[in-house]
């Protein structure tokens, strides 16, 4: 490299890392008077609208993966005009409005605040002094959805497509000092068969308003003849290598070097040509990784006769696949299954529409998501500026880019399947090398799906380092038959978290979307009717209450269900639909994000083998092919595997469900409690593991084990804490601490954590009849029975009436929704059972659907208040939640929630009842 040539490069450097943060070494195109310009007031504003610049918005650089030392923003004031086709530019005609570009006309920034279905753009520039004798691009980075553009009455060309980039060539249409630019749109939304996503011309509900015309940045460049159009870069860590591909323009006959830099140090390079790939060594590769997302920097320059083009660009090194872990197909990153765990990110701002009002507005919402602990992004049926996706690659979170769906509800045209599939390409082949990248959606909910087989095997033929997801939600709404091809099976359930389908030998299973729960915010909210969300929660504090209980749901999905992903809805409220994080102007955060990240942080430390849930059941499942019927159980005295099911004895899963405890000798590992012999512990000795009693000595030590990662890449290994390097391991049926001994050892130490074959804590006789009664002292005459059909509690005695004294009594049955908790029928009602409705504990028949099945399981639990004779009944499907009496009413109850049953005062006391004799 020749000291001139070093300079050059650091200084292109040094630009390209500050224009990805800032907007330096660019110019800014003189535009039309700005001083009687300014933008309408949005119905919300959100902490960016008024940093927003009339003369230079987001004047940051705007490609960060293909970089230029020099180039000219044509962001700002433009004239503007509604029209009635494109076909008639106002060429060297004034234009009677003013737009802010590049905020799209329905947003309150572009100072439009309407749609046109046809409109003009007009503004003048000159080109700078010092770009002469070089040609001159014009980039657009997204105008929705045709667009024809003119310089100086020159047609250059017409585009379509509302979500990718495209450029023209401009020199020959250039001329000394003042140049003319008209840009003619036609934005139809969805009265056209054209990818819109989730804009509609009649929003409501889960639609929202259209974002239409120049909607991302618009600027020029001056580039050689010969230029570098693109950089596709794939990291391949089996070679230890980025494999590139460099596109260009003008190039015949034309070499590239492209060189791989760390710290502004080249680390590895190589040589090859236009279009064909090239290896560049990455030696000793520091991986990209949620929780350490590294970049590194690329310089690709052209070589030969016309050279001397010079791009910047970056990229991370990591892996994506699927491989079967711990007995379970999982999606992994770099050879390691790490859970996904998502937010539905739709991308609409109050103040600009598509746009986000700045750089660092842009940013926030990505920085708020990693703040709550989440590791993806679904990003919902929109395309994203190529900035949104140089943070996502920054701040380390996965994305599941979904392709913008066809209008739903009728079938596609031909014209339209064509367009689908025109900028469904565009949308991989201009993302190739996003690090952060790890599943493309092309349909949601089956909205305009078509041909769903053949569109998912086309997406993987174009791209087959990523996962595809061929329907998001293919379980539901418009969704066509599952034609079971792709690499994912994706459910959506609300409230949910669920799934309805396992994982297969070729496909994960995910939960696209589920949760949607709503607070309403006066003052912060979008001025229009009709708000909308999947359950409304009274305040911040039962919403966060609420998100706590399902997304704890997860990991029983993830270590029984074989669930790899999960996608929260949503991060934001979008206009009439509330149920974000953050109010929809950003202002308001409507949990408690504290509680949101502990809660995450738990799942993720469950789906990656190092958090147990303690002074919980669980049950332990082998992970070694062929063996992930059996669980570790003891018999005997012993600890053994078997295979047991949920059709095996109540004693086969009793013996093979456990309570974990904090470690008895360390607190920061783990004991695990038989739950059918309380008292008596798994522990090691003489290296085999048996359930014993507290003997003393080293029991303690021998009686408590470390999560760690598992083994073989999946799930749990569980390492004595007082012999390192000893894991829990099955070996002929027996259960051993042994070292590694090769052979199947990894996977024979691993374990999935899974939920309970056996539920319930405490235990009822089935088929006996029994009464509950209160123990709050002050309370402790009456008794829960039903009255007109509700749960309540009544002073009642043996002398009490026939009617009251069978009203307070209940036949046990097993649970319906699960046979290792109970059902309660009334002895004077036969066929109708205790169930909870809006919280509240009431009479019902059964009508066999799945709600009431789950409503009317409760699993017996040790009581919350101690006594001989007492226990605790826990909703089956709102985990936390028990029978509680409350002002004579008994619901179901969580304490510190926010209903007024919820009080804590006397929770544990109200929550406990006394197994009683009948009293009928």
């Amino acid at each position: 490299m020749t000291e001139h040539r070093s300079r050059s490069w650091r200084r292109l450097l040094a630009v390209t890392t500050a224009a990805l943060t800032s907007s330096a070494g660019a110019l800014i195109a003189t535009p039309a008077p700005a001083a009687a310009f300014t933008p309408k007031t949005p119905p919300l504003s959100t902490p960016w609208t008024n940093q927003v610049s009339t003369t230079n918005p987001l004047p940051e650089y705007p490609r960060p993966q293909l970089t230029r030392r020099d180039w000219q923003s044509l962001n700002g004031i433009w004239q503007f005009a509604g029209a009635a086709n494109i076909n008639n530019p106002p060429i060297n005609g004034n234009l009677g409005e003013e737009v802010l570009v590049p905020y799209p006309i329905e947003s309150a920034l572009s100072g439009i605040m309407r749609h046109e279905d046809f409109m003009y753009y007009r503004r003048t520039f000159t080109v700078p002094a010092g770009w002469a004798g070089r040609t001159v691009q014009l980039n657009f980075g997204a105008v929705d959805w045709q667009s024809k553009v003119w310089v100086n009455g020159t047609l250059l060309g017409t585009h379509e497509g509302g979500y990718d980039k495209f450029s023209y060539d401009v020199t020959g249409a250039l001329r000394a000092g003042s140049n003319e630019i008209i840009v003619g749109v036609w934005d139809p939304t969805d009265n056209q068969d054209i990818p819109v996503g989730k804009q509609r011309t009649s929003r409501g509900g889960i639609w929202y308003t259209s974002s239409s015309g120049i909607w991302q940045t618009v600027w020029l460049e001056p580039t050689n003849p010969a230029r570098i159009t693109r950089l596709d870069t794939t990291p391949n860590l089996a070679a230890g290598a980025l494999d590139l591909v460099v596109q260009g323009a003008g190039t015949s006959g034309q070499g590239v070097r492209a060189e791989v830099l760390s710290g502004g140090a080249v680390v590895g390079s190589a040589t090859g040509g236009i279009g064909s790939s090239i290896r560049v060594p990455v030696p000793n590769a520091h991986l990209w990784t949620p929780s350490d997302p590294f970049l590194y920097d690329l310089r690709v320059t052209l070589t030969g006769t016309g050279g001397g083009d010079v791009v910047g660009g970056y990229f991370g090194m990591r892996s994506l696949g699927k491989a079967m872990l711990g007995g379970v197909l999982r999606p992994t990153l770099n050879g390691k299954f790490v859970y996904q765990l998502g937010t539905l990110d739709q991308g609409f701002w109050p103040d600009g529409g598509y746009t986000a009002p700045t750089d660092a507005a842009l940013r926030f919402d990505l920085d708020q998501q990693k703040a709550l602990g989440f590791t993806m992004v679904r990003k919902h049926i929109k395309v994203e500026s190529d900035r949104w996706f140089y943070w996502a690659d920054k701040l380390g979170l996965l994305v599941w880019q979904d392709m913008p769906a066809l209008a739903s509800g009728r079938e596609p045209s031909a014209a339209g399947r064509q367009r689908f599939e025109k900028e469904l390409k565009e949308m991989i082949d201009e993302h190739k090398g996003i690090t952060s990248i790890v599943q493309w959606v092309p349909f949601n909910e089956g909205w305009g799906e078509y041909d769903a087989g053949r569109i998912a095997d086309l997406v993987k033929s174009w791209d087959p380092t990523r996962l595809v997801n061929h329907d998001s939600g293919a379980n539901c709404c418009d969704s066509d038959p599952d034609p079971g091809n792709g690499d994912v099976i994706d459910d959506h359930v609300y409230v949910g978290p669920g799934i309805t389908r396992a994982p297969s030998a070729t496909r994960i299973a995910v939960n696209g979307e589920y949760g949607g729960l709503g607070l309403r915010v006066p003052g912060h909210e979008w001025p229009t009717s009709g708000k909308f969300a999947y359950e409304w929660l009274p305040d911040s504090h039962a919403l966060t209450n609420r998100y706590v209980q399902i997304t704890s749901k997860l990991i029983d999905l993830i270590t029984s269900n074989g669930l790899s992903g999960s996608v929260y809805t949503e991060p934001t409220d979008v206009e009439e639909e509330l149920n974000g994080f953050f109010t929809y102007d950003r202002q308001i955060q409507k949990m408690d994000f504290a509680r949101v990240r502990a809660v995450n942080l738990t799942v993720l430390g469950a789906a990656d083998g190092t958090t147990l849930p303690t002074n919980k059941l669980v049950s332990l499942r082998v992970t070694t092919p062929g063996y992930t019927n059996r669980y570790l159980r003891h018999r005997d005295g012993a600890a053994r595997t078997d295979v047991i099911a949920t059709i095996s004895t109540p004693t086969d899963r009793q013996d093979a469900t456990f309570t974990i405890r904090p470690g008895l000798s360390n607190n920061a590992c783990y004991s695990f409690e038989s739950r059918n012999f309380p008292g008596r512990y798994l522990r090691h000795r003489n290296y085999r593991v048996y359930s014993e009693a507290n003997t003393g000595g080293t029991f303690n030590a021998d009686a408590t084990f470390c999560a760690r990662p598992g083994l073989s890449g999946g799930g749990t290994s569980l390492e004595a804490a007082n012999m390192p390097g000893h894991y829990l391991r099955h070996r002929n049926e027996e259960i051993w601490m042994d070292q590694n001994t090769g052979g199947t050892y990894n996977d024979d130490a691993t374990w999935t954590i899974t939920a309970p074959l056996w539920r319930s804590g405490a235990d009822l006789t089935v088929g006996q009849k029994h009464s509950f009664r209160v123990t709050t002292p002050g309370y402790d005459t009456r008794y829960l029975r039903h009255y007109d059909g509700l749960a309540r509690t009544d002073v009642i005695t043996t002398s009490s009436s026939a009617t009251d004294r069978a009203d307070a009594t209940f036949t046990i049955r097993p649970g319906f929704a699960d046979t290792s908790c109970y059902s309660f029928e009334s002895v004077n009602f036969p066929g109708q059972y205790l169930r909870h409705a809006a919280y509240r504990l009431q009479k019902s028949p059964n009508d066999n659907t799945t709600t009431f099945l789950q409503d009317a399981t409760f699993c017996a639990q040790p009581p919350l208040n101690a006594g001989t004779a007492n226990i605790s009944l826990e909703s089956l499907n709102y985990p936390g939640y028990y029978w509680r009496h409350y002002a004579e009413a008994v619901y179901i109850a969580t304490p510190g929630g926010a209903n007024s049953w919820d009080n804590p005062a006397s929770y544990s006391a109200d929550a406990t009842w006394t197994n009683a004799a009948p009293l009928a």
